[in-house]
């Protein structure tokens, strides 16, 4: 039986991994849309990536791209196995994961990403209650479909005095 009595604590969010069927695509609209910085690219193979994955005769290429702020983005291509899903889920499908960018100008990067393959789920809206209340958000998907939420803060004036 395990010793479930040690105790341990989270330290930090290191990452999100996000499995994409066109790396080179996929990393474009992160680096030269959004202009997360490339960290760094890797390949994964064998026994490593078996272990890591639980995927039997995984091959991934995948690249590290750094968030203002410190997170990272991780996308995967899986090489193999050959017989991967491509799956199609909407965000209120059970294992639906996105992630939520605070931005500053919610109506700028909708254009610049309007061009990119990626589309508005829907259109954007301003919370009106909770502690997100004021901020305008929207959902964009990728040609994967990843959900990437948006949200730009409420808009503060400053005091001229």
């Amino acid at each position: 039986m395990a010793d479930v009595s040690k105790s341990f604590r989270i330290l930090a969010a290191d990452h999100t991994g996000i499995t994409v069927s066109n790396l080179e695509r996929s990393l474009a609209f992160w680096r030269d849309v959004l202009g997360f910085e490339l960290s760094h690219t890797a390949h994964q193979t064998g026994e490593l990536a078996r272990e890591i994955t639980g995927v039997a005769g995984a091959e991934i290429k995948l690249a590290v791209l750094k968030a203002p702020g410190g997170h990272k983005i991780e996308l995967l291509e899986y090489l193999t196995p050959p017989d991967r899903k491509h799956a199609d889920v909407c965000p209120c499908d059970v294992g639906h994961v996105h992630v939520a960018l605070l931005v500053d100008d919610l109506d700028a990067i909708r254009e610049k990403i309007a061009g990119s393959g990626w589309k508005a789920a829907g259109k954007p809206q301003t919370l009106k209650t909770g502690p997100n209340a004021g901020k305008r958000v929207v959902y964009v998907r990728d040609p994967d479909g990843t959900t990437i939420e948006f949200m730009q803060p409420p808009f503060k004036a400053v005091d001229s005095c």
